[in-house]
């Protein structure tokens, strides 16, 4: 299976456990996940569907006839052996669980896994962008003199981008492992609170 279809799957199965939803629904919140820019259309979303019903992770059932098609529409609910891939998909704390698109969908079920496992995950991604700006920074250094203005700026976009996500996740670490003392939003929070006080 591919990385994008496994990313779909736990996305899937993470939505139907909040409850039952037709494929439309489905895309809907799927594309909401997985941003702007990544758009899931029904063409990667219905294999995802028919592999994991045949896995026996999903059932279907049919609902009433919709007044414009006159077909009965499809809802799709997460079964027990889903519920279990679910749970063993979310305790995996590999480099998978840190990947860009893996990341996300994982971040969205967070409040389903214990802290441990969000630790892990969480430093794990920690670890990897420092690795991606190091070596981003290198190359900047190397090649600032050979590109363009434009593509300079570019470069310093994406290391700008990089250090704000390092910094989002050491908040978060930070926030998880003291929990009493801040929130998940945490440190920004308290520095925009305390410039606003006289």
């Amino acid at each position: 299976m591919t990385r994008r279809a496994e990313t779909i799957e736990l996305a899937v199965l993470g939505l139907l456990h909040e409850g039952p939803m037709h494929g439309y629904e489905l895309r809907k919140r799927l594309n909401l996940m997985l941003g702007w820019g990544r758009v899931l259309s029904y063409g990667s979303l219905y294999p995802t569907l028919k592999k994991m019903l045949k896995a026996h992770l999903i059932e279907e059932t049919a609902t009433a006839l919709t007044p414009v098609t006159r077909r009965p529409r499809i809802v799709y609910q997460v079964t027990e052996a889903g519920h279990r891939e679910f749970e063993h998909l979310m305790t995996e704390v590999g480099p998978t669980a840190w990947e860009d698109d893996n990341f996300d969908i994982r971040f969205a079920f967070f409040g389903r896994t214990d802290m441990e496992i969000r630790l892990r995950v969480l430093e794990g991604r920690r670890s990897r962008l420092q690795e991606r700006l190091d070596r981003i920074q290198r190359e900047l250094s190397l090649t600032q003199k050979e590109v363009d203005q434009y593509a300079g700026e570019l470069q310093r976009h994406g290391v700008e981008s990089v250090e704000r996500e390092v910094r989002w996740l050491s908040g978060l670490i930070d926030a998880e492992r003291n929990p009493t003392k801040q929130g998940l939003a945490g440190a920004e929070v308290t520095t925009t609170t305390e410039r606003k006080d006289p």
